[in-house]
């Protein structure tokens, strides 16, 4: 077995402690940076995704995969270059106003940072004006997503749309959506371009969108 199909197997276990170990191990003995983090890592969360999306594995899986993966990337980042920078694209996610659930919302953020997702997470009970100051602030955003947990705060999605409308921002990004209470008939009413019914339906759509652009 090679460092790189050790690190994936590494990640699938959800072997956080041993990551970064291995990963030094790997680039002192001069394997490519830029593969150990495609093969090993990325190729691993994307096996953890596919197994989720086929009912093999569950949440808690998903999330200390995840944790692995992103141990071993804060070993990897030094060693690559800018032109191997993991960012695929830069997107905000946030909980919306009102709503203090922030557990899917974390997953959904450490999954989309290990398929390689530059993540600007607002926290929790978030206002529409956090949403818009942070596309304006950063003009690499491409994708907003909003989480919510209870049924009372579902409009403060479509709150965040009219915000990013009133802006002049809307065009600029794509915003998706999801959450216990949300579905696809509701995010074509409030207008999304977008909705993953979990984590790794998520992840999927911010990819194709990043793809599609």
């Amino acid at each position: 077995m090679t460092r790189t199909e050790e690190i994936f197997e590494l990640i699938l276990r959800g072997k956080a402690k041993d990551i970064s170990d291995k990963v030094t191990e790997a680039i002192n003995a001069g394997d490519d940076p830029k593969e150990l983090m495609n093969a090993g890592m990325i190729a691993a969360m994307d096996e953890i995704g596919e197994r989720f999306a086929q009912g093999e594995i569950f949440v808690p899986e998903m999330m200390v995969s995840a944790k692995a993966m992103q141990k071993g990337l804060e070993t990897l980042k030094p060693f690559l270059s800018e032109d191997d920078s993991v960012g695929i694209g830069t997107l905000v996610i946030a909980t919306v106003a009102g709503d203090l659930h922030d557990i899917g919302k974390n997953l959904v953020a450490m999954m989309l940072e290990s398929a390689g997702f530059e993540v600007i997470d607002l926290g929790c009970d978030v206002p529409v004006d956090s949403f818009i100051n942070a596309v304006k602030e950063n003009p690499k955003v491409s994708i907003v997503c909003c989480s919510a947990l209870l049924t009372t705060t579902m409009p403060a999605m479509k709150e965040v749309i009219n915000g990013l409308i009133e802006a002049g921002v809307r065009e600029q990004v794509k915003v998706l959506i999801g959450g216990a209470p949300v579905s696809q008939s509701f995010c074509d009413e409030i207008g999304a371009d977008g909705y993953g019914e979990d984590a790794a339906a998520a992840i999927k759509l911010a990819k194709a969108i990043v793809a599609a652009a």
